[in-house]
């Protein structure tokens, strides 16, 4: 079976469980959003509108207007193409680092391992929110500075995970019959170890990904991350809780927005675990639960 067709597969064994389901349909909607924004919101995140400011939700503004008189929803709208980014390049990051370090402390173990593991139990050993500030602390606040200190803070999650799988599979019996005939480690390590590794790392980066866009929030509501005039879920949290009282919707709903996302892909992350379990896939592909 082609790799295009065991993903396809995939992706058909995810949709039949109600959660991934539901993981797929609105994440799918998010990146709709974030794609098209531009189109749906052409003059971008800052038209202001002084004598609209603070209009509950309505027809014509669904999700009402701040205290600016912007549109709340366009607002969210754009929000989504700004969470999507810095998760996507903050996981990205992370994961390339992670399954490198893990790979190498795995497949060679010994002094190699000590030193690599006890680097990044001293990364873990940090609250990852505090971590992230630390490091905007040093590269100082905005989106981009977001994505690495986000990226950083979740590589040793992935070097965890990594090494843990190429662990149980570097002794494998194809693996030492690759050894005995003297094929390169790189070989090895990105032919037969790492494929078989994939899906605990796969799954793990579907549950960073729900982790990265709520570090973003948080990030962005202590003003540390997305600045203004760009739009963001947590910026527009920050700047809803001074209104709670006479605007409750311009933090209920990139709030909502951001719960929506990130249970979608922790539901996604558990759809796949389940389909990439060999035990638990053959009973699906069987008809079983």
């Amino acid at each position: 079976m082609s790799g295009l067709a065991r993903a396809r597969r995939t992706l058909g064994l995810v949709a039949r469980r109600p959660g991934g389901a539901f993981g797929l349909l609105v994440i799918g909607l998010v990146v709709l959003l974030a794609l098209v924004d531009d189109w749906l919101v052409p003059g971008g995140p800052n038209q202001v509108s002084v004598p609209d400011r603070l209009l509950a939700p309505s027809a014509q503004h669904p999700m009402g207007t701040d205290q600016l008189g912007r549109d709340v929803l366009e607002r969210v709208v754009l929000g989504a193409s700004t969470s999507l980014q810095v998760g996507f390049v903050a996981v990205g990051i992370a994961l390339v680092a992670g399954v490198l370090v893990g790979l190498l402390a795995g497949y060679y173990r010994g002094p190699l391992d000590a030193v690599l593991m006890r680097s990044m139990d001293v990364l873990f050993a940090f609250p990852a929110i505090l971590m992230a500030i630390a490091v905007l602390a040093l590269l100082g606040p905005g989106t981009r500075n977001a994505m690495i200190a986000i990226g950083i803070v979740y590589i040793p999650i992935f070097a965890r995970v990594t090494r843990a799988a190429v662990l149980s599979v570097s002794e494998e019996v194809y693996v030492r019959a690759s050894r005995s005939v003297g094929a390169p480690d790189a070989r090895i390590l990105f032919s037969h170890v790492l494929p078989n590794a994939a899906p605990s790392i796969i799954v793990q980066t579907s549950v960073s990904l729900a982790f990265a866009i709520l570090s973003e929030a948080a990030l962005s509501f202590l003003g540390l991350g997305t600045q203004p005039p760009n739009s963001s879920w947590g910026y527009m949290l920050s700047d809803g809780r001074g209104f709670l009282e006479q605007a409750w919707w311009m933090a209920f709903f990139p709030g909502f927005a951001i719960f929506l996302t990130v249970l979608a892909f922790n539901l996604l992350g558990d759809a796949l675990r389940d389909v990439l379990n060999p035990r638990r896939r053959s009973l699906m592909t069987a008809g079983g639960a």
